[in-house]
């Protein structure tokens, strides 16, 4: 399973080293901490897929929920849908007689954005989270459970834990080699006729290998940041608001995460977190956090 937040900014927190191989075991130690605001995500859809005639992975059958008053909003994403409920059970009739064929099955969900002023947007974000843990009979039966209704943070993740984030990172638009690359630049005495911010040779005139750094575009890219762990999941939002709100998002208002350290991408962008592929411990506890940071961000 997966969640999806929205990055609000950083803070630091003071929390009880539990590193026993550390100076500084069992004392306060400060941490810098990021906070993404996580609102409930909207269970739209069940997508069974399975190998077609090419051995390729495609879908079998897709069972909507009811979407009621949220249907507008997804129509807003996905131009062309138009349900009703005669065409639920079929689908669902349809997993279940053909689970033999299934591979795996994944939800479909979206964000609530509209819950969150600070971002001014009403358009969800539409993700495909794979369902995890016992066989597909058992992730059917829980799928079907939570088809159509809310999903919040603490039914995924819990304090403690490892995720992996999956963002777009700032970008930064189109760059030359000091910055992109951190080239030293030429000596501006000497050996700078055509420019010092680039690099002294690109090699044979034949052709440019492609291992020499050249201009071009920096940032804004997808990236996976692994093993973050979580340092506390809450609703209590005046426990994380500072004086005057974080800059350039405001004040959270519904429930939230605190990741250790940085994450990837801008503020109020979308980050997705996932059970962590190579974590280098099963399971953390949830960690000592003594004091959050409350303090105007504005300087």
């Amino acid at each position: 399973m997966g969640f999806v937040g929205y990055k609000v900014g950083m803070t630091h927190v003071f929390m009880v080293d539990e590193n026993k191989s550390s100076s500084t075991y069992g004392k306060e130690i400060y941490v810098p901490v990021t906070v993404l605001e996580t609102p409930p995500l909207n269970v739209l859809a069940i997508r069974a897929y399975g190998l077609d005639s090419k051995g390729e992975h495609s879908v079998i059958a897709e069972a909507w929920g009811d979407l009621g008053s949220q249907l507008n909003y997804i129509q807003r994403r996905i131009k062309t849908l138009k349900l009703s409920n005669e065409k639920l059970a079929p689908a669902l009739e349809k997993i279940k007689s053909s689970i033999e064929s299934v591979s795996f099955l994944r939800l479909l969900i979206s964000t609530q954005p509209y819950l969150i002023p600070s971002l001014g947007k009403k358009t969800p974000d539409i993700v495909e989270v794979q369902i995890g843990g016992g066989d597909l009979k058992s992730q059917l039966q829980y799928a079907e459970k939570i088809l159509g209704k809310t999903l919040s943070v603490t039914d995924v993740f819990k304090e403690g834990q490892l995720v992996d984030i999956i963002g777009v990172t700032k970008g930064h638009g189109f760059q030359g080699v000091i910055k992109r690359y951190g080239v030293q630049e030429l000596p501006r005495w000497h050996k700078h006729r055509k420019g010092s911010r680039k690099v002294g040779t690109k090699g044979p005139s034949l052709g440019t290998p492609s291992y020499v750094p050249q201009p071009g575009q920096t940032g804004y890219h997808r990236r996976t940041e692994y093993n973050k762990r979580i340092f506390k999941i809450s609703n209590d939002v005046n426990s994380i608001n500072p004086k005057g709100g974080f800059v350039r998002y405001g004040l959270v208002r519904n429930s939230y995460m605190i990741i250790e350290g940085s994450t990837i991408g801008a503020i109020k962008r979308p980050l997705y977190l996932r059970y962590p592929i190579r974590p280098y411990a099963a399971q953390l506890p949830s960690p000592r956090i003594t004091y959050v940071d409350l303090n105007s961000k504005q300087g």
